[in-house]
């Protein structure tokens, strides 16, 4: 395999799955529970910010249970062995990506364990419950804080950083993601126009398979490390999964 100096790295909610994290565009996933627009967006926390609290603070209380797999182990591996550089871009609000070791971490959706005010455009750390009725710390205004993630309507974060990388890097890793959501989904095609070689670690063919130079499929627990280990000069994967040329 060449050396590949700048590599940027996509995940999504697939590589969190093996964490016990749940889906949102699944089958049993979240959004076939809760309606999009009662819980994610602007005007569901107008509307009804209790009922936006209670969702986040449920899925804040679940985050404190979880830990990486080694799917999550593999990447901060590559961070910390590989002599070039090493970038995650990560749809993932969960902190399973720093909690395995990884320090060059994009959350363009926003992280779970964040408040943002409203009122003073404050973000801060935050483990415990949210309400209407808590002052910011910051600026001390009262009913302004809100769950610092990306909500739809809503421009997701860095993404000039994100462009930046995208345009610069050699290789391009998506993993753990359906293809269906932009703008990350457009992130391959980016990429490898820039001349990047593109490589799909998924469960399965995403939407977006086709544009993918080498794709592989299985497990990310499994098919991470494995091609991870082919990176760092560690041998070839055995049953990791088939590679297709596209």
């Amino acid at each position: 395999m060449p050396q590949f100096e700048r590599i940027v790295i996509l995940t999504g909610a697939g590589i969190s799955a093996e964490s016990g994290v749940a889906t949102f565009r699944d089958k049993d996933g979240i959004w076939s529970r809760y309606s999009i627009d009662e819980v994610a967006t602007p005007g569901a926390f107008r509307r009804n910010p209790a009922l936006v609290h209670d969702f986040y603070n449920e899925r804040r209380r679940q985050h404190a249970g979880v830990r990486p797999n080694p799917a999550h182990a593999a990447l901060a591996r590559l961070e910390r062995e590989h002599e070039g550089e090493v970038l995650i871009v990560t749809q993932n609000i969960d902190a399973l990506h720093e909690a395995a070791g990884s320090r060059n971490v994009i959350h363009m959706h926003g992280e779970l364990l964040k408040a943002l005010c409203a009122a003073c455009g404050a973000r801060l750390p935050w483990q415990e419950d949210l309400s209407t009725e808590l002052a910011c710390p910051a600026c001390g205004r009262t009913g302004g804080l809100r769950p610092d993630v990306v909500w739809f309507g809503e421009m997701p974060y860095h993404m000039d950083r994100i462009a930046e990388a995208l345009g610069r890097c050699d290789l391009f890793l998506s993993i753990g993601t359906s293809g269906t959501v932009y703008p990350a989904a457009g992130f391959v095609a980016e990429a490898r126009a820039a001349g990047a070689h593109t490589v799909e670690l998924n469960l399965e063919p995403s939407d977006g398979v086709s544009l993918f130079h080498e794709a592989i499929h299985g497990p990310a627990g499994t098919i991470v490390p494995a091609y991870v280990d082919r990176l760092l000069g560690a041998g070839a994967p055995s049953g990791a999964g088939e590679p297709s040329g596209a």
